[in-house]
């Protein structure tokens, strides 16, 4: 490898989960580093030195106009040359949660257009979800991140989530081109069918997060930086004494680090 993979983790406006989201790709091998939109302006930080960028979790603007929205708009008046260059030198870039909403709402995802096609709105409970979920991925997606992964066990906390494609054209498109990433589903890995609260939100078919066509850009609802440690799943306790009693080794690094660590790699084997 030539040098460390270079992270630029977004920050500021109510973003709130920049930390844990700087931590993983830390923990993942890279060189993270965050950033707000105001250091891109005045050329602190210069995105072209950067491999990844990263739109943690958080509520940007306070939601104000929807989640995401607000962000969205600022990014494209004040960073809109210097993100459109990054995204065309073929660079990687995850939205989680709000980072997601912001993706879609630039839009850069589920590709960089004009107008927005997917929206993630308002959960159909009407209410915050904070919840751990069952996803599984879809094996045939392009998704650099998702690459090798079957199932994780995730924790999600959004008021909006529900990912609703906004005409049956842009729907069709997702599912010929395997850009739905992973949908929710039972521990067993069947399918949520929209059940609540396996699907948390009301997503269409189910759907969990969505990514380009190149699986390069990548946004999702749940929170893997959330997960990177075996201690962190709500269930630890348990799985710990399954492994126990199948003498298997306990894990240190949880579910969540894999999504970093895909990336990472990823990045590497272009060096």
């Amino acid at each position: 490898m030539k040098g460390k993979v270079k992270v630029c983790v977004m920050y500021g406006d109510g973003i709130n989960c920049d930390n844990e989201t700087l931590e993983a790709f830390r923990l993942a091998g890279a060189e993270p580093r965050k950033a707000l939109i105001a250091d891109i302006v005045d050329r602190t930080i210069d995105l072209e030195d950067y491999h990844i960028l990263a739109f943690p979790g958080g509520f940007s603007a306070a939601d104000y106009l929807g989640a995401g929205k607000f962000y969205a708009m600022k990014m494209k008046t004040l960073i809109g040359e210097e993100l459109e260059r990054f995204v065309g030198a073929e660079k990687l870039v995850i939205g989680i949660c709000n980072g997601f909403q912001i993706l879609t709402k630039y839009p850069l995802l589920p590709t960089p257009v004009s107008e927005q096609t997917v929206s993630v709105t308002h959960n159909e409970s009407a209410r915050f979800e904070d919840r751990w979920v069952y996803i599984r991925m879809n094996s045939d997606s392009p998704c650099v991140f998702t690459k090798g992964l079957e199932m994780m066990h995730l924790p999600c906390r959004h008021g909006e989530g529900r990912v609703v494609p906004l005409n049956t054209q842009i729907l069709d498109s997702l599912r010929e081109n395997n850009q739905i990433v992973a949908r929710y589903a039972h521990g067993d890995g069947t399918p949520a069918n929209g059940e609540y609260p396996v699907n948390p939100n009301g997503s269409v078919e189910d759907i969990v997060g969505i990514c380009d066509t190149s699986g390069r850009i990548f946004g999702w609802m749940p929170h893997p930086e959330a997960f990177m440690y075996f201690t962190n799943d709500s269930h630890w306790t348990v799985r710990r004494e399954e492994l126990k009693r199948k003498k298997k080794q306990i894990p240190k690094a949880g579910e969540g680090l894999q999504i970093f660590r895909n990336a990472v790699d990823h990045v590497k084997e272009s060096f």
